[in-house]
Order: structure tokens, then sequence, then C-alpha cells
């Protein structure tokens, strides 16, 4: 397994993929920008420049709402790297007729071919977020997105720059260097797209139906099964909603309240790019390389104080004009507005990059394009509210742009809240990841072993009043936690551990009822393919050392097993943990003495999975014992 995302950019299973998607995105960017440069270079008036920007849009976006649902069953039922070639030699025939249509300076036959390329990136769209999952390990996905997130932000930015240059460049030759960068872009990445590895169908053998409206309603309902899932695609198609309303204004922001010309739009755009890309490149370390949807918040929350600023920080229209960007770096302020935009983009990669990975981690495969063909669905509806939404503040209220970002940062704001409310795991994932973050230096080792899906018991060594925290920080499926009831009931620990739907237990000496009642859960969540995390100990080490294993948890394995469904076991151990805070190691007294034990290193290991139905507690000591080693 890849020791870090980077390596990824060197092997087959990943690399061809990225720099399809990645040429993919670098080309439409060129075309499009390509046509705008075009109509400069003709000259043509501004009415019609104005309907080109109105029609352009929709046009393009049109496909995803008629086209996702069927792109959503195509993608299901064939295998994936097959699919991805059939759309990129689609993009060799589509940018010939966009070259037929610079050539001829005709824009009829430019607006078909927009459409078509927006038919060919929806077919696209559901594969090349299901294919992930295929070729990346769970611990793996988060890195992948990130990589994605920054190759699609960068190709934007590049072919917005490359595409508006053209025929500023060009000149006369404009249109036949137009067509000529087209066409040789998509055979780049049609040849690139052939060394993409076999990937497998999530569906083969499901009935495609033909009819748009009645499967683009199954594929939303579809999408809406899991909570969690649900809010995750909300979040991302919010995510297109504020790209769109911020990218929109950029141009007659860079303008009017910058002072900039062209190039300082390209400028500023570049900034949000690049703060984009590096936000999604920085999620995986942050993560841990686990699904760690705790970063959302931050991303959240990040984003409404940058835009927020960004509305405050020049309200005002700018008294130069036709600055270059050396030259607005040298007004007052240029560096506060630089900042907001670094900042906004940051953020931004933290809150859409776990999404994604949640989103692929907590679908099954076999539906997985489908919910993807969904989000499409959803993200295309977004990006027309935006921007009918910037259109009809700006022209019936009046709103200035920076009172947009203000209002742009208020939602936002609103809007997140609302999602964490309706599913308190995102706000718990990252009081969790604070916490964990902060008070350690935390290692995994061999977390890959957990079953991908299906159900699972973790048996663990138990140190510190923070296990499960770390534990739940650490895998990448969310854990159903047997936990001590005392310490289910610590003040504020008791909200995140009712949160991550923590299972309180007691002996049967304190509460036989709430014994027998954790035990049925237990069982019903594993009978529901989840994992269970226990530490089977039954208390806090007193001495650092492993104590026995109580019978618990042979009764567990075995009832599992009496129903017909053995359960894999995956031995872990805590490593490190008594030397940390939290632990019996001193006297409340000795608690005090924080700096000695705060950041603490510690390790979480795993142990190769096996099924334990017939597993007795002593054999299971033994292999979380042989783990942890000497490192208590």
């Amino acid at each position: 397994m890849s020791s870090s995302q980077y390596t990824l950019l060197r092997q087959r299973r990943f690399l061809p993929f990225f720099l399809t998607q990645s040429l993919g995105a670098f080309n439409d960017n060129v075309y499009r920008q390509a046509i705008i440069g075009m109509l400069f270079w003709l000259g043509v008036s501004a009415e019609q420049k104005t309907l080109y920007a109105t029609l352009a849009p929709a046009i393009f976006i049109l496909p995803y709402f008629l086209f996702s649902a069927l792109a959503g069953q195509f993608a299901e039922r064939t295998e994936k790297s097959t699919l991805i070639r059939i759309t990129t030699a689609m993009e060799i025939v589509i940018m010939s007729l966009a070259a037929v249509g610079f050539v001829t300076t005709n824009m009829a036959v430019l607006l078909v071919a927009l459409f078509l390329t927006g038919v060919q990136s929806t077919l696209f769209g559901p594969v090349k977020y299901s294919i992930l999952p295929a070729v990346l390990h769970p611990r793996e996905l988060t890195g992948g997105n990130g990589l994605v997130e920054m190759g699609t932000s960068i190709s934007i930015l590049l072919g917005m720059i490359l595409g508006g240059s053209i025929f500023a460049m060009a000149g006369a030759s404009g249109p036949w260097v137009a067509g000529a960068a087209i066409i040789a872009l998509a055979i780049v990445g049609h040849l690139v797209s052939r060394a993409i590895p076999k990937a497998g169908a999530g569906a083969p053998d499901l009935k495609v139906n033909w009819n748009p409206i009645p499967e683009s309603i199954a594929v939303l309902k579809l999408a809406r099964k899991q909570l969690a899932v649900r809010n995750a695609i909300l979040g991302v198609s919010w995510f297109w909603f504020v790209g769109t309303v911020l990218t929109s204004q950029l141009p007659a922001y860079a303008e009017v309240y910058l002072g900039g010309s062209a190039t300082l739009y390209i400028f500023a755009l570049a900034l949000f790019s690049v703060g984009t890309g590096t936000g999604s490149m920085l999620c995986e370390r942050l993560s841990a390389r686990t699904v760690e949807i705790g970063l959302v918040p931050l991303g959240a929350f990040g984003m409404t104080a940058f835009l927020l600023d960004l509305a405050l920080a020049r309200p005002g229209i700018a008294t130069a004009t036709g600055l270059d960007v050396p030259g607005f770096l040298q007004q007052p302020g240029a560096w506060r507005t630089v900042v907001d935009l670094l900042g906004i983009g940051l953020f931004t990669g933290f809150f859409v990059v776990p999404l994604f990975a949640l989103i692929q981690s907590r679908t099954p495969k076999s539906e997985m394009s489908r919910v993807f063909a969904a989000l499409n669905i959803q993200n295309s509806g977004f990006i027309v509210l935006a921007a009918l939404s910037s259109l009809a503040v700006q022209r019936w209220l009046g709103w200035t742009i920076p009172q947009v970002f203000l209002a742009l940062a208020i939602a936002n704001a609103l809007v997140a809240i609302w999602i964490f409310t309706i599913v308190p795991e995102f706000l718990m994932r990252f009081l969790s990841w604070v916490l964990v973050r902060t008070l350690y230096r935390l290692r995994v080792q061999g977390i890959d072993r957990v079953p991908d899906e299906g159900a699972a018991l973790v048996v663990c060594n138990h140190v510190s009043y923070m296990d499960a925290l770390i534990l739940a920080a650490s895998i990448p499926r969310p854990v159903r936690f047997v936990m001590y009831y005392r310490i289910f009931n610590v003040p504020v620990m008791r909200w995140i551990f009712r949160t991550a739907k923590a299972i309180p237990i007691a002996g049967a000496r304190e509460d036989p009822a709430l014994m027998q009642r954790a035990f049925d859960e237990i069982d019903a969540a594993l009978a529901d393919g989840q994992v269970v995390g226990i530490f089977p100990e039954g208390r806090l080490t007193s001495d650092g050392e492993i104590a026995a294993f109580k019978s618990g948890v042979e009764k567990i394995l075995a009832r599992a097993a009496l129903a017909g469904r053995p359960v894999p076991v995956v031995p872990m151990a805590l490593r490190g943990m008594w030397a940390s805070m939290w632990s019996r190691r001193d006297t409340r007294v000795g608690l005090m003495r924080v700096p000695r034990r705060f950041r603490a290193h510690v390790e979480v290991v795993a142990g190769e999975a096996f099924k334990g139905a017939q597993m007795d507690a002593e054999v299971l000591e033994s292999k979380v014992r042989a783990l942890r080693g000497d490192a208590a």
C-alpha cells in the first residue's frame, strides 16, 4: 500500500486516470475560453457577448439534467476503464466538430459542440469518482480525492489562461490554432486513457431504464438512503453553489473593486484555485490517511471566516484603474485580499475532499455510479440556482459585490450549522479530530486490515479514557464502541459517545439489565454489517499491563456464529498510551503535570483479521499482547 498520496502518481492504477481527468478538465476550459477569445477577436457587439455569456453555461449544464441518470446506469454496468476510453474517444469527435466551428467562425456549430461537450462530461462524471474506490484502498481515498481535486482546480485555471490567450497570441491564425489545440489535447487524453487498468463494473447485470425522468427520481432517492451520504451530497452541491457565486463575481470584482485589468482577474482566480488545490492535498496529512469528516466543519467555518473578511476588506470602488498584478500588490490592503482568496480556497479543499471520500466509503459499490449521477443532477441544480441568485440580488435588489460576498458568508455558516445539526456525526468527528490531534502525535499501522465492508469485531487493550476516540480517529469506518457506562457518562464526552452510537455496558452485578441490552445491541449491530469495537479487559489498566480478557467477547462471537453469520475479528493494540494523558499512571496530582504527557507519541497497531467463531478470550488476549509488545 502507498505510504502517501504522492506515491499514487507513480502507479499505473492511478496515474493514467489522474492524467486523463486532468487533461479533460484542461481541454474543456481551453475550448470555452477560446470561444470568448474569438468573440473579442471578431469584435462582436457587447450584446452578442452577453448573449453568449448567458447561453453557454446553460447549454453546457443542460445535459447534466437530461442524461445524468442514464450516465449513472452506464457507469454501473460497464467496465470502468472501457467507459472512460469511450468518453475520451467521443471527445475527439466533439472537438473535431468544434474545430470546424472555429475555422469557419460559426457560433452555432460551436454551441452545438459545447452541448455535446456537456453530454461527454455527463457520461464521464459518475465513473470519475466511482473508479477511485475500485482502484484505491479505503485509506487512500482521501489522498486520491485530494489529488483529483487539485488536478481539476489547476487544470481549469491553466485551461482558462491558455484558451483565453490563443487568439491574442495567434492573431489571424487563431481559429486554426484553437481548433488544432483542442483536437490534439483530446487525442492525447484518449491515448493516456488506454493505459488505465481494468476496474470492473459495479452492477454488470443492471437493467437500464431509458426514461430519464423516472430514473432521475430513482437515483435521487437512492442517494438519500443513508443520512450521512445524503448530507455529504448536499455539502458537495453547496460547494458548487459557493464556487459558482464566487468565481462568477471575480471578473467584475477584480475590475471595479481591485482596480485591475483582465490579468488581475486571472490572478484572483489563480489564488482561489491554488488555495483549493493546496487544501485538497493537505487533507490526507491532516486526516492521518482516514476518511476524516471532522475536517468538514473546519472547512465550512474557515470558508465563512475568509468570505466575511473578503466582503469587509474592500467595500468601496477602487480609486485606481487598469492595475496589473505588481501594481495591485503595492496598493494598501492588497495582501489582505490575497490571503482571503487563498484562505477561501484552502478551506474549500478541507470541506469538499472528505465529503467525496465519505460518499465513496459509505456507498455500496453496486450503487456508487448512480449515487454520483444523483450528485451531478443536484450539483447542476445548485449551479443554476447560484447563477440566478447572484443575478437577482444584484439586478433587483441592487446589491454590490462585497454585499453578495457578505450574504454568501452568512449563508455558508447557516447551511453548515444546518447540515451539522441534521448529522451530528460531522461535528462529533470534528471535536474528536481536534481532541486527538491536539493531545497526541498519532501513528497507525495495519488499519487496512479492518474489512472495507460488512460486520467486524475490533478488540483492543484499554489504557485511557481517550482510547475510543483514538481508535475512531484511526479506523476509516464508523465504529460502535462498547464502553463501561461510567466512562460513557463522562461530561462533554457523553455527547460525542452518544452521537457515535457507542454502546454502554455494566457488569452483571451492577446492572444485569443494562448488560443484556448491551449484548443485544452488539449482536444487532453486527447483524447489520457494522463494525463494533470492544475492550475485553472490562476496565482501564491500573498498572500499564494488559489484564485478562473477560468471557463477554466469546459470547458475542458465539451468538453471531450460532445465527449463521460468523464475524471476522481484528485484534488491535494501543502503544504508548500508558505514558500519555488520561491514563491511570499518575495520581490526581500527577495528572496536572501536563507538559510531560502532552502531545505524547502513541500508536494504533492492527493485526490480521480472522474468523472468530471458535476464538476464546485467552487467545485473543495473547494476540493483542503480541501486537502491543513492550510499548505500554
